[in-house]
């Protein structure tokens, strides 16, 4: 089994920059606009499209499908499955983030619709969310977390090797675990990360950017997640340091994932793995 260090997580960062993939994004109205700004400071090309009309087709010309079930409608659900399937026969990566799974049944329902179509390539919650797709009793907050990452560390990982799927638990422990076994876990970021809507989900999508020029999904994950943990942690270090708060950080986070260089994300990285 082979591991990511801090050059070979770094490799992806340039690599994303370089290539600037393409990644389809359905996801939901509160995120929108910082989800597609963040791909852009990384580095990559957002689209944000959702019309039943057009999924297949911007599906077919992506290197990664990112699928959000934040804000649904029946519409969106099933321009989700649409696209879910497209890129299933393309065989380009497809990361599912099935926020608030566990708050309402109509929820459940639509997470259920689409892992029928086909597993994602990766799946990524936070802990209560990877507990109620697991099929485990999980208490909710709507889109917010009741359980603590490392409480769904048994669940995750026995969904990677149902679903055959990377599986990523958020949280002030980030865990990732493979269907062939691998875990490694991620320790950093801020708690400030959680009071600026959209970071989260921002790690979804930054996650598909990854998976497009990397085929170790798991690789992928990694770098995304980690390189996101280090640059809220400086963005949020730096606007602490001026006396401003949440709001600035929106800012900030963006500037540092356009500009966080090597040394400051190998010198911060917290990384250990089984």
């Amino acid at each position: 089994m082979t591991f990511p260090t801090a050059n070979t997580l770094w490799a992806d960062v340039l690599a994303v920059r370089q290539q600037q993939p393409l990644v389809h994004n359905i996801t939901n109205f509160v995120v929108m606009n910082y989800n597609a700004n963040a791909l852009l400071a990384l580095g990559a090309a957002p689209v944000m499209a959702h019309a039943r009309e057009e999924v297949r087709d911007m599906a077919g010309i992506a290197q990664a499908l990112v699928l959000n079930i934040g804000t649904l409608s029946p519409d969106w659900v099933e321009a989700m499955g649409m696209a879910l399937d497209t890129a299933r026969c393309r065989g380009i990566p497809v990361v599912l983030d099935p926020v608030g799974a566990g708050a309402t049944p109509y929820r459940n329902h639509a997470i259920a619709t689409l892992l029928a179509i086909g597993s994602p390539t990766v799946l990524r919650g936070n802990g209560s969310e990877i507990l109620s797709v697991a099929g485990l009793e999980a208490a909710t907050r709507g889109v917010d977390s009741a359980a603590a990452s490392d409480d769904a560390v048994a669940a995750a990982r026995a969904l990677a090797a149902r679903l055959g799927a990377v599986v990523c638990v958020s949280g002030a422990t980030d865990h990732i675990l493979a269907p062939d076994g691998r875990h490694l876990r991620l320790a950093n970021g801020h708690p400030w990360m959680t009071r600026v809507t959209g970071v989260g989900c921002s790690a979804s999508t930054l996650i598909g950017a990854f998976c497009a020029v990397q085929p170790d999904a798991f690789h992928a994950t990694a770098a995304a997640m980690a390189y996101l943990g280090v640059a809220g942690e400086v963005a949020t270090e730096q606007v602490q340091a001026a006396g401003a708060g949440v709001g600035q950080l929106q800012i900030a986070l963006l500037d540092r994932l356009q500009l966080l260089d090597f040394d400051s994300f190998r010198i911060r990285l917290r990384m250990t793995h089984d």
